[in-house]
């Protein structure tokens, strides 16, 4: 059994993480958040120690090590901007650390972490889960097989719908969550750059406070991609199903079907950790660098190979 503390337990995604430590046999010793509201640990360990200070979660930490037992991971789950120093906090505790994507904001970020790993010896290790997935593994498995190389084109969407608290929360800042692009496209940009090779060319059509879009050039494909975080961009059959969520990708015109197989892949992040086959900084960097760039680059309006979700009206900012 191995020895867990997380980092932003009331977060959204925290319950992924609790579940995921559970369901591979392994124990949560502390928790920290400055918010309280984390019922969701009676579910999972309700024995866990939490705290809402740093300074009082810092020493029960180094309690627990004094008295002989190992920490063995801190699993991170708390605002992006604060990943790479929670990161740093972990590896000084003597633990490898497991932290949700986006790993870090910058590249710079991320060197800087390859540093901390060599002077502690400890590793680092993120969540990109789409590389788990069946039907991404068996797309991968098709790409690299094929006799002939082609660049391939793709239209990604991925519409995740999120209400007014979004932009009064530290999400809807750019500084403390990258945008758009960073906080919900990160782990797609780092599948396709995966499967299709590293990014030759990339264009920003459009990038504000609810959506962005662009177009990419792959080594094996080009990519027009749309992420949104308004309800009113989805379908409308998606909509009146009821749904808030939409996933899609197209390949050469023949759309790839993954909207199921979600649930259990922290979990299977996890059991991959903790077999020594994690993905680390290293496998980060690419969709690191690329959103870093998207967020940076001049947006271009609607010219040259955009997304047609793009031209959709847009709402404005609820709070300005």
């Amino acid at each position: 059994m191995q020895h867990f503390a997380l980092i932003g337990v009331a977060g959204y995604v925290a319950p992924r993480h609790l579940r995921a430590i559970k369901d591979t046999g392994n124990r949560l010793i502390a928790a920290m958040d400055p918010t309280d509201s984390v019922g969701v640990l009676d579910a999972y360990f309700p024995e866990a120690a939490f705290f809402v200070e740093f300074e009082r979660f810092d020493r029960h930490l180094e309690k627990f090590r004094q008295n002989g037992q190992a920490l063995h991971y801190v699993s991170i789950c708390s605002p992006n901007y604060l990943h790479d120093a929670h990161i740093r906090f972990g590896l000084r505790q003597g633990a490898d650390v497991i932290c949700e994507k986006p790993l870090v904001l910058n590249p710079w970020n991320a060197e800087a972490l390859q540093r901390n790993e060599q002077e502690t010896g400890r590793r680092v290790y993120t969540i990109l889960q789409l590389r788990l997935h069946p039907v991404i593994l068996a797309l991968k498995k098709q790409v690299e097989t094929q006799i002939v190389a082609k660049k391939h084109d793709i239209d990604l969407t991925y519409i995740t719908s999120r209400g007014a608290w979004y932009f009064a929360s530290w999400k809807g800042e750019m500084s403390k969550s990258g945008g758009i692009a960073t906080n919900i496209g990160v782990h797609f940009f780092d599948m396709l750059i995966w499967i299709f090779g590293p990014v030759q060319k990339s264009e920003v059509h459009l990038h504000s406070h609810d959506r962005a879009a662009g177009y990419l050039e792959l080594e094996r494909a080009r990519v027009r991609w749309f992420l949104s975080i308004d309800e009113k961009t989805l379908p409308e059959a998606i909509q009146e199903k009821g749904a808030r969520t939409y996933r899609s990708i197209s390949i050469d015109g023949q759309e790839l079907e993954f909207s199921e197989g979600f649930t259990d892949l922290h979990t299977e992040s996890y059991r991959e950790i903790l077999a020594g086959r994690g993905f680390g900084l290293v496998d980060a960097a690419p969709s690191i660098a690329l959103v870093h760039d998207i967020r940076e680059a001049e947006v271009l309006g609607l010219s040259g190979e955009y997304h047609p979700l793009a031209a959709l009206p847009q709402a404005k900012h609820p709070f300005k």
